[in-house]
């Protein structure tokens, strides 16, 4: 499948700027086919590793989005930055969307080091103390979560304009 070009193409960033927007930002909405033909559409944590290109979700090992990614593993991710009002009213932001598809990181050990990296994007930790209830928080709920990987098929992101 060929993936759109984007239509107001001169407000479109540059391969660098989305990959920034994916790193700084920590939010964005995973967008899949749900049940009945209604698309369903989910906010997330996530964590984008800069080096593989792959974008990645803790997720429960079951649930309306487990279910919908079995059926069908092709997903369109946004993220948009909260961006900028300037000196006329204006407002400019700058948003990425990433179509793709997403698989379950089946080793157990990859899975747990993924989630320690989201776990450290979210919760900064300054004190010994503070790092072990992060390491403890993820040693007492791995069994019972997954992690996803997103493989982007297709990015683009533009500066969004509003006045």
């Amino acid at each position: 499948m060929g993936f759109r070009k984007m239509r107001r193409f001169r407000q479109q960033i540059s391969d660098e700027e989305c990959c920034e927007v994916l790193t700084k930002e920590k939010r964005g909405v995973l967008a899949m086919n749900g049940e009945g033909g209604y698309p369903y559409a989910v906010t997330l944590n996530y964590f984008f590793d800069e080096e593989s290109g792959k974008i990645y979700f803790h997720s429960a090992k079951e649930g309306h989005k487990r279910d919908a990614l079995k059926e069908d593993d092709r997903v369109c991710f946004t993220v948009c930055e909260q961006g900028k009002q300037r000196e006329d009213w204006s407002y400019h932001a700058r948003s990425v969307v990433v179509f793709g598809r997403i698989r379950t990181v089946g080793d157990h050990f990859e899975a747990v080091s993924l989630v320690r990296r989201l776990a450290y994007k979210y919760y900064p930790t300054e004190t010994e103390e503070e790092r072990r209830a992060v390491e403890n928080d993820i040693i007492r709920n791995s069994p019972r979560m997954d992690m996803l990987e997103l493989t982007p098929e297709h990015i683009t992101g533009k500066l969004v304009h509003e006045k």
